[in-house]
C-alpha cells in the first residue's frame, strides 16, 4: 500500500528539479540552500593555486542535491578567455543570479596575473552590465558563491566606490551568522590578503569578531589547522581560541597537520608551551613515518621557538642523519642552523654536516657556507677534519667576502674568531675605519649587536693575534656604553653581588660589573697579593679598562681574578659546555691576564645558606690561584 505514495513523491521530486530554473524567486531561493554546494565547486576561484588555502574547505564541499549542472555551468567552467565568458551576457543563454557570480569569479581566476587586462575589463560595458546584474540579484546568490564573490572582487580590483563592490559586502554583514565558520574564515582572509581599503578593514574586524564567538564550531583537524594558517595571525585573542582547540584535536592530527601547526606558531614567535608539549609528546609516542620535508619543518620550528624536547631532538637528529646522502647544500645549511638556534649539539650530525660541505666544496653556495659556518661558532664544534674544512672556508671568502652585507661580513670574522680560525686579512677587512665607521653611531639593536661582535674581533686581534699589525679601533669607540651595564638582573646574578660584597667587606678591597674594552662584563674583579690578600684595586693601571683608573703598577707577584658567572642559557642544550659566545670570553678575559673564577648556575643552585656562597667563592679563588702557580 504503501508503494503509490513513494512513486508519486518520486515523481514531484523530479519535476520540481526539472523546473528548478525557471521557478520563481522564492521557489528558487529554497532550492538554492540546497543546492548551492555543488554549483561551487564547478568554479575555480582565483587563489586555488595558493598552498594550503581555505578554498579547498569552501568549494569541496559534498552534500545531497537535486541540482543538475546545465550547459551554462559546462560553459563558465570550461571558459578559457574573458571574452568567452563576457559573450554569455549578449547570447541565448539565461544567467541567473548564480551564474552572474560565477562568471565573475571566473574571470578573476583568468586574470589572476594580468593586472593591465583586469584595469581593461573594469571599463568594458558588458562587464558593467554583469555587475549590474548581480547586484539586482544579489540577496539569492548562494552562501558558498557569495565568500568566494567577494573575493574574487577584491582580486579584479574593483574601486572602493564601487557600488556593487559595497552591496555585496554588506550582504555579506547581513549573513555573517548564517554563514559556515570556514566561509568566515576564507572571508577574513580575503579582506586581509586582497584589500586594505578602510571599508574592508571594517568588514574584516566584524568578521574577526564572529570567529572569536564562534570558535567551538570547528569540528575537524584539517579545518582547525588552515584557519590557523590563514587566519589565526589577524587576531590575538581568535589564536588563543584557536590553540585550545588545537589541545583538543590534537590527538587527531597526522604529521603533516602537527607539521603545520608549529610552522604557523614559529612564524608568528607563539611559544605556547602546553601545545608544544602536546605536540611534542604524539611526535615521540606515535609512530609517524616523517618525510625530509617535514623533518625540516619540524627541526625550524623547534629552533625558531627555541624549545628543546629531548627525545624529539633526538628522533629528529637521527632522522635526518639517515637522510643526508639526499640533502641538498641549502637544505642542511638551514638544518644546522635550525640546531644551532636549539643549542642542540649532536656530534655525529655536525659532523655530517661538515663532511657534506667538504664533499660538495665545488658547487656549494657562499650564503650556505656561511650558515653552516655561523653554526658551527654558534656551538663551538670544531670538525674532526678541521684544518681541510678551514681551508674550504677560507679559500670560498677569500674573494667573497668583500662583496657580502656588512653585518654579515662582521658575523662571518666573528664566528672565525670564535673557533679560532680567524687570519690577519679577515680582521683587517672589518677593523678598517672605512668599514667599521658606519656601526660606530647605530641606534638599532642589529647595528649595536654588530658593533659588539667589533668588539670581540678587535679583542682577538689584541690578545691573540700578536702579530696583527692593525688597524684597531679608535679608543673612542672601545669605551664602554651605558647599554652594556644596562640589563636586567637576574637571580643568580643579584645573589653572586650580595655574596662578593660580604665577602670582599669594603668597596675598595674590589670592582662589582667592570665593563672593559673587550666587550665583555666582568661579574667581579679583585686584586691579591703574593700573600693572597686584597689590595685596592682601583690604586693599580687596569690596561683592561678603557679608561685607566690609578697609576700605580701592581706589585710583583699580585695575580687579577675575575668572577664569571654562568646562567643556564649560556651552556648548549643538556650539557655543560658553554656555546662558543662565552668560550670566546673566557679566552679573552685569560689572555688579559685575569685568573679566572667560573660561578656556573648548575653549581651555584646546590648552595642554600650564606656562609656556603662564601666558601664557595673563596675556594674557587684558592684553587684558581693554585692552579695558576703549578703551572
Amino acid at each position: 500500500m504503501a508503494a503509490p505514495p513513494v512513486k508519486r513523491c518520486t515523481c514531484l521530486l523530479r519535476e520540481a528539479a526539472r523546473q528548478a530554473p525557471v521557478m520563481a524567486p522564492v521557489g528558487r531561493l529554497r532550492l538554492a540552500r540546497v543546492a548551492h554546494k555543488t554549483l561551487t565547486s564547478s568554479a575555480t576561484s582565483p587563489i586555488s593555486h595558493f598552498p594550503g588555502s581555505l578554498v579547498e574547505l569552501v568549494e569541496k564541499e559534498q552534500a545531497f542535491t537535486p541540482y543538475i549542472e546545465n550547459q551554462v555551468d559546462r560553459l563558465i567552467k570550461k571558459a578559457a578567455r574573458p571574452e568567452e565568458l563576457l559573450e554569455l551576457l549578449g547570447g541565448s543563454h539565461h544567467l541567473d543570479n548564480n551564474h552572474a557570480a560565477l562568471v565573475l569569479i571566473r574571470l578573476s581566476h583568468l586574470l589572476s596575473e594580468k593586472p593591465k587586462d583586469k584595469a581593461l575589463l573594469i571599463q568594458d560595458a558588458r562587464f558593467q552590465q554583469l555587475l549590474c546584474l548581480l547586484n539586482s540579484q544579489i540577496n539569492l546568490v548562494w552562501h558558498g558563491t557569495l565568500s568566494r564573490l567577494l573575493r574574487s572582487l577584491y582580486a579584479l580590483g574593483l574601486p572602493r566606490t564601487s557600488k556593487e563592490l559595497q552591496s555585496v559586502e554588506q550582504e555579506v554583514r547581513w549573513r555573517m551568522r548564517k554563514l559556515k565558520y570556514k566561509h568566515l574564515a576564507f572571508l577574513a582572509d580575503s579582506c586581509a590578503t586582497l584589500s586594505q581599503e578602510q571599508h574592508s578593514q571594517e568588514l574584516l574586524t566584524e568578521l574577526l569578531m564572529h570567529l572569536e564567538r564562534r570558535w567551538t564550531e570547528i569540528e575537524d583537524g584539517r579545518t582547525l589547522v588552515t584557519i590557523m594558517m590563514k587566519v589565526g595571525h589577524l587576531s590575538e585573542p581568535l589564536m588563543n581560541r584557536l590553540e585550545d582547540k588545537c589541545l583538543e584535536l590534537v590527538e587527531q592530527f597526522g604529521p603533516d597537520e602537527l607539521r603545520k601547526v608549529l610552522v604557523t606558531l614559529a612564524a608568528q614567535s607563539r611559544r605556547s608551551v602546553p601545545l608544544l608539549r602536546a605536540i611534542s609528546y604524539h611526535l615521540v609516542q606515535k609512530p609517524f613515518s616523517l618525510t625530509k620535508s617535514v623533518l625540516l619543518d619540524l627541526a625550524y620550528a623547534y629552533g625558531k621557538l627555541g624549545f628543546h624536547q629531548t627525545q624529539v631532538s633526538q628522533r629528529l637528529a637521527a632522522d635526518l642523519l639517515s637522510l643526508m646522502p639526499s640533502l641538498t647544500s641549502g637544505e642542511v645549511a638551514r638544518c644546522a642552523k635550525s640546531f644551532a638556534l636549539l643549542k642542540w649539539l649532536n656530534l655525529p650530525l655536525y659532523e655530517a654536516f661538515a663532511q657534506h660541505v667538504l664533499n660538495r666544496a665545488q658547487d656549494i653556495t657562499v650564503p650556505h657556507l656561511c650558515s653552516v659556518l655561523l653554526a658551527f661558532a654558534r656551538l663551538n664544534f670544531h670538525p674532526d677534519q678541521e684544518d681541510e674544512f678551514f681551508s674550504l672556508v677560507h679559500e670560498k671568502l677569500g674573494s667573497e667576502l668583500p662583496g657580502l652585507e656588512p653585518a654579515l661580513q662582521v658575523d662571518l670574522v666573528w664566528a672565525l674568531c670564535v673557533l679560532q680560525q680567524a687570519r690577519e686579512a679577515e680582521l683587517q677587512a672589518v677593523l678598517h675605519p672605512e668599514f667599521h665607521i658606519q656601526f660606530l653611531g647605530g641606534k638599532s639593536q642589529k647595528d649595536q649587536n654588530t658593533f659588539q661582535k667589533l668588539l670581540h674581533i678587535n679583542a682577538t686581534a689584541m690578545l691573540e693575534h700578536p702579530e696583527y699589525s692593525g688597524p684597531l679601533l679608535p679608543a673612542s669607540a672601545v669605551a664602554p656604553r651605558p647599554s652594556a651595564l644596562d640589563r636586567k638582573v637576574t637571580p643568580l646574578q643579584k645573589e653572586l653581588q650580595e655574596t662578593l660584597k660580604g665577602l670582599l667587606g669594603s668597596a675598595d678591597r674590589g670592582s662589582l660589573e667592570v665593563a672593559t674594552q673587550y666587550g665583555w662584563v666582568l661579574d667581579a674583579e679583585v686584586l691579591l697579593d703574593s700573600d693572597g690578600q686584597f689590595l685596592p684595586v682601583r690604586d693599580f693601571v687596569a690596561p683592561h679598562l678603557a679608561q685607566p683608573t690609578g697609576s700605580q703598577p701592581p706589585p710583583a707577584g699580585a695575580k687579577r681574578l675575575a668572577f664569571l658567572r654562568w646562567e643556564f642559557p649560556n651552556f648548549s642544550t643538556r650539557s655543560k659546555d658553554l656555546l662558543g659566545r662565552f668560550v670566546l670570553a673566557r679566552r679573552h678575559i685569560l689572555a688579559a691576564g685575569f685568573l679566572i673564577v667560573d660561578v656556573p648556575f648548575y653549581e651555584w643552585l646546590e648552595l642554600k645558606s650564606e656562609w656556603q656562597k662564601g666558601a664557595y667563592l673563596k675556594d674557587k679563588m684558592r684553587k684558581a690561584v693554585a692552579e695558576e702557580l703549578a703551572k
